[in-house]
């Protein structure tokens, strides 16, 4: 039988904490976009993450980000229909679980929780990187990128253990003032022409069709990640059926235009013959984007974007910390993880999954620093890769789950297009899947073949098998615990 909304699922009578909901009705459709878009940090992927796209893939780099949009919004389209049928405050973990099966399901729980934990506990070393240079600049102190990753672990604890609400409102804030920014730079650079006149030749067969473009196609695709964590908000939104999937579209369109002009104005910034060559020369310094802005726009903009990239990196880091808070919470109710996960904090927030979260940041923040790794080549790219391709493989199985979930229940009719969207949609994931694998070397600037290139491409994947394993263990052996697989809600 489905899993629909109108079916009696078990519902977690977890041993212990208290299960008191999460804050109802406090997110309308715009607080979900804010969250979704804010964890794309759009100033970031502009700033410190397109120069890489351009040295590597050339002027065509803006053509990435209009791919991965169209083919992410073809996941929607089946991924968005899903959510009407079947009920779920886990995301990814809970309608695989729920499509695919609990055994699958499980191993899709600990896939998410890893990858979202490696995405954003790996973006403390590119905004310590960030912070520290924005101080210096202003004071000329010189200080440890660790340091500022601890005060903006505390930070990001405080504001996702006082509400998903008060969140909503800080990223929004921050979201504005970095679109601001850009904008401000698109201005300049289209107003002096560009540094050889304005032209869509970024757009043209020659500039997309290039083996350097093929390498930087899955990087379009990762920044995107957090898109599809709408769907975690279901239980804390106003008439989810509604707004969810509206803020899901917008989240999309929006990301995907606003990166595709953005890195667009780069190229007109940079020359199209020459910003290749130019933003090669800079990545060593990460500062392509400041060097271009400040020859447009003047010191006064590279001074605020110094800032704004800062807090763009801090909102992404809220929002992800939102994310893996409330899989923690789902795992805790469900009695994967210990109990105590699933209890909530007098401000209605995932208390003890924000606790979680916060000391395994601290800890790898730690480790990373007594081992002298590099903040950006060794400590971001160490952790974000395994969690992007972790990602994207929940992404190909949900692919999956919507045909068979669809394919089971044929009398709920789903409009003829949500079908051929979720088949066509799940054949890109597992090709930029491959093409994320394949190309992994152009990351972490490490010959293919390495045994690091080899551990980074695994840890999702075992992963991923480790939650296989314990669930059939927990089929066997604690055939109630089993039952409550993907059924937190």
């Amino acid at each position: 039988m489905a899993f629909t909304k109108s079916a009696a699922d078990p519902q977690p009578t977890a041993s212990g904490p208290s299960q008191a909901g999460l804050k109802k009705d406090s997110l309308n459709t715009r607080d979900i976009v804010f969250m979704l878009v804010s964890a794309a940090a759009p100033l970031t992927i502009v700033v410190g993450v397109s120069p890489l796209a351009l040295a590597v893939g050339g002027p065509g780099a803006p053509v990435i980000y209009v791919a991965a949009a169209l083919g992410l919004a073809l996941f929607a389209v089946g991924f968005m229909a899903l959510t009407r049928h079947i009920l779920s405050y886990s995301g990814f973990y809970g309608y695989i679980a729920k499509t695919l099966g609990r055994v699958t399901g499980l191993g899709a729980g600990l896939t998410a929780w890893l990858s979202y934990n490696g995405i954003q506990i790996g973006l403390y070393g590119l905004l310590g990187i960030q912070a520290n240079l924005a101080v210096k600049q202003f004071t000329g102190a010189d200080l440890p990128w660790w340091l500022y990753a601890l005060i903006s672990i505390a930070a990001v604890h405080f504001l996702g253990w006082r509400g998903i609400d008060v969140g909503a409102r800080v990223v929004g804030v921050l979201l504005t003032l970095e679109t601001v920014i850009v904008v401000i730079l698109a201005v300049a650079v289209l107003a002096h022409g560009g540094a050889r006149g304005i032209s869509l030749d970024s757009f043209s067969a020659g500039a997309i069709f290039t083996p350097g473009m093929a390498a930087v196609l899955s990087m379009g695709f990762s920044a995107f990640m957090g898109f599809e964590s709408g769907a975690l908000y279901r239980e804390e939104a106003k008439n989810p059926d509604r707004t969810v999937p509206r803020a899901t579209y917008i989240s999309i369109a929006f990301i995907g235009a606003f990166y595709a002009f953005a890195v667009w104005i780069l190229v007109q910034a940079g020359g199209f013959d020459a910003i290749q060559q130019f933003a090669g020369q800079h990545l060593d310094t990460g500062d392509t984007a400041y060097v271009l802005a400040g020859t447009f726009a003047g010191d006064w903009l590279v001074n605020l974007m110094s800032v704004l990239i800062v807090t763009s990196i801090f909102a992404s880091q809220l929002a992800f910390h939102n994310t893996i808070n409330r899989y923690t919470l789902s795992l805790g109710r469900e009695g994967i993880f210990p109990s105590a996960m699933a209890r909530v904090s007098r401000h209605r927030t995932p208390g003890n999954a924000g606790v979680l979260q916060t000391v395994l940041s601290v800890v790898l923040v730690a480790f990373g620093a007594l081992l002298g790794l590099d903040p950006f080549t060794q400590f971001v790219v160490w952790l974000n890769s395994p969690g992007i391709i972790g990602i994207l493989v929940l992404q190909a199985l949900m692919g999956v789950g919507v045909v068979a979930f669809f394919l089971r229940n044929r009398g709920l009719a789903p409009r003829w297009y949500v079908l051929p969207s979720a088949v066509l949609a799940t054949l890109v994931m597992v090709a930029v899947i491959w093409l994320s694998v394949a190309n992994i070397q152009y990351l972490t600037a490490i010959p293919a073949g390495d045994p690091v290139n080899t551990t980074l491409i695994l840890i999702a994947p075992i992963t991923f098998l480790v939650g296989v394993a314990v669930a059939w263990w927990l089929k066997n052996n604690k055939p109630e615990v089993f039952g409550r697989i993907g059924h937190s809600e």
